[in-house]
């Protein structure tokens, strides 16, 4: 099995980019396709197909959940991890630990300090991810996801 992770061009991958969110999440829950340009993302390949893909900003800490202006502020050294994403054939195959791990090394070989994220409440399955690779809780933030309501779980890992 040959794995690789690639850079996503947006500008020439825009569509792929769109009908993969599609395909992972929720109509809430899909980023607006202006936020493809100034994120940079990654495909995962097994053996040449795209099976994930991973959005980071870099130097940003999560906070729009606690600001009333909704924005992310710069945090150097600090990494935001905005989706990890596998298409729903190809979950529960050990792919998305494969993408975390990547992850992590890509924050630690950028030299990033601080790797953070959050996801919904209900999804346990990436909460219990994250937290296999050392990720903290810090804090629950409720009502952040609408239709349904739902809070999201914001969680750091500090990295070495």
């Amino acid at each position: 099995m040959h794995t690789e992770f690639r850079r996503v061009h947006p500008t020439e991958e825009l569509r792929s980019l769109v009908a993969f969110d599609r395909k992972v999440f929720t109509v809430d829950d899909r980023f607006p396709i202006e936020y493809w340009g100034y994120v940079e993302s990654y495909w995962m390949l097994i053996n040449g197909v795209k099976v994930g893909c991973c959005t980071f900003e870099r130097n940003v800490d999560f906070q729009q959940d606690e600001r009333d202006d909704g924005v992310n502020p710069r945090m150097p050294g600090s990494l935001y991890i905005a989706s990890t994403a596998i298409l729903p054939r190809f979950q529960h195959r050990g792919f998305g630990r494969m993408l975390k791990c990547w992850q992590v090394a890509f924050a630690q070989q950028q030299k990033f300090h601080r790797i953070v994220t959050n996801t919904r409440m209900r999804n346990k399955a990436m909460i219990h991810l994250n937290e296999k690779f050392g990720f903290k809780v810090i804090r629950i933030s409720p009502d952040y996801y609408s239709r349904p309501a739902e809070s999201t779980v914001v969680m750091e890992l500090r990295v070495r």
